[in-house]
C-alpha cells in the first residue's frame, strides 16, 4: 500500500508549488570540508585537559579506553579542579560504570557511595551552572564573532528556500535566546531572568551527545565531580543550567554507548556483576610520554568551520534531495581528530 500512497503524495506536493525548483550544484559534504582543512585550522588540545578512562577488557580481551576533554575556563572550574584531584589521587580506580539508560546517559563512580573522597574538594554553588561575569561574558561574545550561528543564517539566505526555516531554527532555540560555538564548545546564551538570584545575562554549555556532566542529589547539592555521566542519546537540553557540564567524550564513546542497558530504575544495574569495572582514570599529562593521547579540534573561529557548519545545515551533496535550511547547535558537532 505504501508504494502507492507515497508517489501520489509526492505528485500533490509538486503540483502545489509554483513550478519546478532549480537544484543547486552539488557541494562538498561536511566530512569533505573537514578533510580539506589546512593544518593552521586545527587546535591542539593540551594533555593536561584530557581525562583518560581505562575500563576492564571486554569478553574478547580487547582493551577499552575513553578519552574526555575537560571544558576550559571560565566554565565549571570548581568541579574541574575537583576532578583533577580525584584523578591525581587515583580515586576512580576500581570504581565502576553503574548506570546505562537507553537514549539518555551512562554514569560512573562509586556504586557503594561509601568510598572516602580526597580532602579539600570544593563545594561549588548552583550559580556556577551558568556564567554571569560581565568580563567573561564580553570575552565569549567577542571570541564568537565568527560562530556557526551567524554563518548558518547568512548561508541559508543565500540558498533561498531554506531561509525562513533557518532563521526560526537558529534564532529561536527552544532552550535559549541564542546559541553559538566558542573555542570548540557548544554554548547557549540568555538575557531572560527565570528566577530570583540569576543575572540578566547568562552563558552556559549545553547537553549535546557525548557531553560529560556531574551527577548530584537533590538541590542544593551540586555534586563533587566524583560521580560523572555522559550523554548517549538525544540531547537532553532540559538539563541545561540544572547540572554542571565539565567536558565531552572525544574518543571511545562507543565503549559506553554500546553497553547493556540497566534493568533497574533509571537504567541502574541491579546486580554488582552487571557493572563494568574502571581500571583507572588519569589526566593524560600524568601518563608516560609515549602513552599520552594527543588530539586536535577544528577551530570554531576558522573559515573552514564556517563552511562545515553551513554544509551541516544546507546539505547539497549527492545523497540529499532537500536541504533542511538550518541546524540545532547539537547537530553541528565540533570535529576532533588525533594529532598527525
Amino acid at each position: 500500500m505504501n508504494r502507492i500512497i507515497f508517489p501520489i503524495l509526492a505528485l500533490v506536493l509538486v503540483a502545489a508549488t509554483d513550478g519546478p525548483q532549480p537544484k543547486p550544484a552539488l557541494m562538498l559534504a561536511p566530512s569533505e570540508i573537514v578533510a580539506a582543512a589546512p593544518a593552521a585550522d586545527w587546535v591542539d588540545i593540551a594533555t593536561a585537559d584530557l581525562l583518560v578512562m581505562d575500563l576492564e577488557a571486554d569478553r574478547a580481551g580487547n582493551k577499552r579506553r575513553v578519552v574526555i576533554q575537560l571544558i576550559p575556563p571560565p566554565f565549571s572550574q570548581r568541579w574541574i579542579e575537583n576532578i583533577r584531584k580525584l584523578a591525581a589521587t587515583h580515586w576512580w580506580d576500581a570504581t565502576s560504570i553503574n548506570r546505562v539508560q537507553d537514549n539518555y546517559v551512562v554514569q560512573w563512580g562509586d556504586a557503594t557511595e561509601k568510598k572516602p573522597l580526597p580532602q579539600g574538594l570544593a563545594t561549588p554553588p548552583e550559580s556556577d551552572y551558568t556564567m554571569t561575569s560581565p568580563a567573561a561574558l564580553e570575552m565569549v561574545v567577542r571570541k564568537s564573532s565568527q560562530n556557526s550561528h551567524g554563518t548558518l543564517t547568512r548561508a541559508s539566505r543565500l540558498h533561498g528556500r531554506g531561509a525562513a526555516l533557518s532563521e526560526r531554527a537558529l534564532n529561536r532555540d527552544p532552550y535559549a535566546d541564542d546559541v553559538l560555538h566558542w573555542q570548540g564548545w557548544p554554548l547557549a546564551m540568555s538575557s531572560a531572568v527565570p528566577s530570583a538570584g540569576h543575572g540578566k545575562h547568562r552563558v552556559w554549555p549545553v547537553h549535546c551527545y557525548g557531553m560529560v556532566g556531574v551527577g548530584r542529589n537533590l538541590s542544593p547539592d551540586t555534586g563533587t565531580g566524583a560521580e560523572l555521566y555522559t550523554v548517549i542519546g538525544h540531547a537532553p537540553r532540559h538539563l541545561d543550567q540544572n547540572i554542571a557540564l565539565v567536558g565531552r567524550v572525544i574518543s571511545g564513546i562507543e565503549q559506553l554507548s554500546s553497553l547493556p542497558r540497566g534493568t533497574g530504575a533509571l537504567g541502574f544495574y541491579e546486580a554488582p556483576e552487571q557493572r563494568v569495572m574502571i581500571t583507572s582514570i588519569r589526566l593524560a599529562s600524568d601518563l608516560p610520554e609515549a602513552e599520552r593521547p594527543r588530539y586536535q579540534y577544528l577551530s570554531t573561529e576558522s573559515a573552514t568551520f564556517a563552511k562545515y557548519a553551513d554544509a551541516r545545515a544546507n546539505r547539497h551533496d549527492a545523497f540529499f534531495i532537500l536541504p533542511a535550511g538550518g541546524a540545532d547547535i547539537c547537530n553541528i558537532p565540533v570535529p576532533v581528530r588525533k594529532k598527525p
